[in-house]
């Protein structure tokens, strides 16, 4: 069995609306991509814990699959009626494979470190001896290839030792409070605004055999800690800021990332009315920041 392929070069105010009449026509899936994919002048768009996406690529393009029998040419004409637009498109045949395999076979472990991967939960872990935290891709909340989350799990495999206590505050896919958990901290807590990264992070948890204590912000019961994590974004750090640093015991740690690069200055500045801050790493234009606590 094969299918027919649409690809339409569009602006990106009109790809959503395209793409919405094209699933309105019938269309067995549409998706939104970057016109410039895999050339100097992609542009990455992210979506891990706390970003918000405002705008997709201002040149994307629209890939439409439908059935064989599908009749293309009335079909574009159509969408074109409904969207008042003329536009061209490429047409192209594609065979039917699997794919489910297809799309796994693009995900591979990502090391954090020699002792320490993120591993779908389709391959087995490369170190033996290593730690694994399995998560799949395509989870709204974060998977750890996105550098803000890859710091601090790095972060995390470097200094985590089994007397501590651990806050994950906007812990997203729970992947940092799980890996707390699974390198040896006594006890994790995390807290999300979002519901739904409460349950995904309770599910991950139980896939990954560990017990950490996930809620909302009004279930939450504060308390002081031995290091709280914030992987959010300047915003929120900045408005979270005393109520962050009253989390940490004193001589605790905090770490705290998705600032930018040149958000750094600002960022130490306002945390340093409780800690003394530092530089933990900087990775693709972000920073993971550490601070320990007067």
């Amino acid at each position: 069995m094969s299918f027919k392929q649409i690809i339409i070069n569009i602006d990106s105010q009109r790809a959503e609306q395209l793409s919405d009449i094209f699933f309105d026509l019938g269309a067995l899936s549409v998706s939104i991509e970057d016109e410039h994919e895999g050339t100097e002048l992609e542009q990455p768009i992210f979506n891990e814990p706390g970003m918000i996406v405002e705008a997709l690529w201002e040149h994307s393009k629209v890939v439409v699959l439908f059935d064989d029998l599908a009749d293309v040419a009335s079909l574009v004409s159509a969408a074109e009626i409904e969207l008042d637009a003329t536009f061209s498109y490429v047409q192209e045949n594609v065979d039917d494979q699997d794919w489910v395999r297809l799309t796994q076979s693009q995900f591979e472990p990502i090391e954090v470190t020699p002792n320490l991967f993120i591993v779908p939960s389709w391959h087995s872990i490369p170190n033996a001896n290593a730690t694994g935290i399995i998560l799949d891709p395509g989870l709204a909340f974060g998977t750890g290839s996105h550098p803000t989350t890859f710091m601090c799990l790095r972060w995390i495999a470097e200094n985590i030792i089994p007397e501590l206590e651990v806050l994950d505050y906007g812990c997203g896919s729970g992947i940092l409070a799980i890996t707390a958990k699974k390198v040896g901290a006594k006890l994790v807590d995390g807290v999300d605004i979002d519901a739904q990264a409460i349950e995904s992070s309770l599910y991950n948890a139980e896939v990954n055999q560990v017990m950490v204590n996930f809620c909302l912000p009004n279930q939450f019961v504060a308390k002081q800690y031995d290091v709280v994590i914030a992987n959010i974004l300047s915003n929120p750090l900045r408005m979270l800021a005393s109520a962050l640093a009253s989390y940490v015991k004193p001589c605790g740690q905090i770490i705290l990332s998705g600032i930018l690069e040149s958000q750094i200055e600002e960022m130490c500045e306002i945390y340093a009315q409780w800690f003394v801050m530092s530089t933990y790493t900087i990775q693709e234009g972000w920073a993971c920041l550490h601070g320990v606590k007067k």
